[in-house]
């Protein structure tokens, strides 16, 4: 499932090449026409994301209100970008360089989070679950819609087409307030301020006696953090996953949050979950290019710790896998 740093980067990217634009906003699937006509021919007036939701406003009239498209993508949604893409100006100076794989997206191991071109679930993943397309360059604008296209949004210069979401809806603007409210922080959410935001998460953590690492992939006590960077934040921390959150000090909730805004920033920036800190020249090359060279414990089981050479381990909690090491984290 695509995780918080990907549909930040989604946002600002509809931020960049689509805010400010007239859209018309079509259902080429059909299993969203109702909320489509809604938005048809509307302007997009802002692009948010809050965890692993994205919000993308429209403007209305005294006959039809402001609405906001409301998209999670869960685990087989992507956006498919063509047209005019630029690239958000405060990612570029970031890294220098953007990824661009055409209409064809990323790559089928999702090794390319990087792309501009298509930002979600891995392609293999969306092969798997039934999608179909074909592997073609774009040659004109608009392209013809491919595969199972739940919503385009077509401007001037720019289409967007999304297919496989698990929540497609339209919000009224108490509706996105409602769901902000039971969203835990999130720190690259413009909703409220940093302080607040790790207040409030330091407070749901504090009081619960769940395991810390359940709680990280709670998105009422922090918005964004999936299996990725639940397992390496815990690891980075040296935090045994099973712990009780109302047993972990202030002090180290606190450190955990701060390294989460690190890393949510490291991810919107390059585009990748690089979570291995000093990465510099071929080393972080590889880290870029490959998804084994970029973690800690992540898809590591059985390998021997980086650190301790304690061998990784691999369990369930709460129906999702865990990678830990019982060296470092115990």
């Amino acid at each position: 499932m695509p995780e918080g740093h990907s549909v930040h980067r989604i946002a600002r990217q509809f931020a960049a090449n689509f805010v400010g634009s007239t859209a018309a906003v079509s259902s080429p699937q059909g299993r969203f026409e109702v909320g489509a006509a809604e938005l048809d021919g509307r302007a997009m007036t802002s692009s948010e994301a809050i965890g692993k939701h994205l919000l993308l406003g429209f403007d209305g009239t005294a006959s039809a209100p402001d609405r906001v498209l409301h998209v999670h993508l869960g685990i087989y949604g992507a956006w498919d970008f063509a047209g005019a893409i630029s690239v958000d100006p405060t990612i570029l100076a970031s890294v220098g360089r953007m990824g661009q794989t055409g209409m064809r997206g990323a790559g089928v191991d999702g090794e390319h989070e990087d792309s501009i071109a298509s930002i979600g679930a891995p392609r293999l993943a969306r092969l798997l679950a039934g999608e179909r397309e074909t592997a073609s360059e774009v040659v004109e604008f608009p392209p013809d819609p491919v595969g199972q296209v739940r919503v385009r949004i077509l401007t001037a210069t720019a289409v967007a087409d999304l297919r496989g979401p698990t929540v497609c809806e339209v919000l009224e603007p108490s509706q996105v307030r409602a769901l902000a409210d039971r969203l835990g922080p999130d720190p690259q959410a413009p909703t409220e301020s940093r302080r607040r935001a790790e207040d409030r998460f330091v407070e749901r953590a504090s009081r619960s006696g769940q395991a810390i690492g359940q709680l990280l992939m709670d998105q009422s006590v922090v918005a964004g953090i999936g299996n990725v960077y639940r397992a390496e934040l815990l690891f980075r921390a040296r935090m045994d996953p099973h712990r009780p959150g109302s047993a972990v000090p202030e002090d180290e909730l606190r450190a955990l949050w701060h390294d989460w805004v690190k890393l949510l920033r490291i991810g919107v920036e390059t585009g990748q979950m690089l979570t291995i800190d000093g990465l510099r020249g071929a080393r972080r090359a590889a880290a870029l290019a490959n998804r084994a060279d970029r973690h800690w414990v992540y898809k590591r089981e059985g390998l021997p710790c980086r650190r301790c050479g304690t061998p990784i381990a691999l369990e369930t909690m709460q129906g999702r896998k865990l990678y830990w090491c019982p060296g470092c984290q115990l």
